[in-house]
């Protein structure tokens, strides 16, 4: 009975030193964080980037956080703590042009309306947007999406009397999507990330905003080369073709 005692405690004490000497190794791989603040319309892409990024370094975990443009600018001259910052143009980036380091150009986008599948207000075209009893969601002006849209309107002449104007693109999707509305303009990745949940109806006028997208590393970044290579890593041949998947123009 002893001997059979002697051997359970000494069963448990191997396991309790296995446990520790597990613990211990995942101890010593040091965990690193680089926090990215990015335009709602580069979640699926970056999402991908980041995965693959700590395929390449496992010690680090990349932290995402998507929102509207402007927000993000806001929010980083209010002193957020991030690394790096990638905008949907240039003008938000230029808000924080002082608490940056260089931008740098790494993809572009353009608008497309998207509509319910089978298409039910029958929208063909930007003019058909502004036609009464259509229920037509945008972005809000201050957001790159917004800006975008502001200008195609112009460049058409075509009056909108949006029902909503969201704070991010995500925003206008997920309306066109929950049969909200009847249609919405977001960027071509967008509606292709959204798959059959859509339709797009593609039109001339939206070659007059293409949307340039600048990316740069935050000047109070506490991980400053992660945030470095992160960025190199997005404008090189991995970034390219993950960008060029999910619709976007690279420079």
């Amino acid at each position: 009975m002893m001997a059979k005692l002697r051997m359970i405690v000494g069963a448990l004490v191997a396991l309790v030193l296995l446990a520790g000497c597990g613990q211990a190794g995942q101890q010593s791989q040091p965990q690193r964080t680089v926090t990215v603040l990015a335009a709602a319309s580069l979640t699926e892409s970056f999402d991908e980037l980041g995965t693959r990024f700590t395929r390449q370094h496992p010690d680090v975990r990349v932290q995402f956080d998507y929102q509207g443009s402007s927000t993000l600018a806001e929010q980083i001259k209010q002193g957020r703590a991030a690394d790096v910052f990638a905008s949907a143009d240039t003008k938000n980036m230029d808000k924080v042009r002082d608490l940056v380091g260089q931008p740098e150009t790494f993809a572009t986008n353009q608008l497309t309306i998207v509509v319910p599948p089978g298409n039910p207000a029958h929208i063909a075209s930007l003019a058909d947007l502004a036609a009464r009893g259509r229920t037509v969601v945008v972005c809000a002006p201050q957001v790159p999406c917004g800006s975008a849209t502001q200008k195609v309107a112009q460049a058409s002449g075509v009056q909108l009397t949006p029902a909503s104007e969201e704070n991010d693109v995500k925003s206008v999707l997920q309306k066109v999507v929950a049969g909200e509305a009847d249609a919405g303009l977001v960027y071509v990745t967008d509606a292709k990330a959204a798959g059959a949940q859509v339709q797009a109806v593609d039109f001339p006028e939206t070659q007059q905003a293409v949307n340039t997208y600048p990316i740069a590393t935050i000047g109070a970044a506490s991980e400053k080369q992660l945030a470095a290579e992160f960025m190199a890593f997005v404008r090189g041949p991995v970034g390219r073709e993950v960008l060029g998947q999910h619709g976007f123009g690279t420079p």
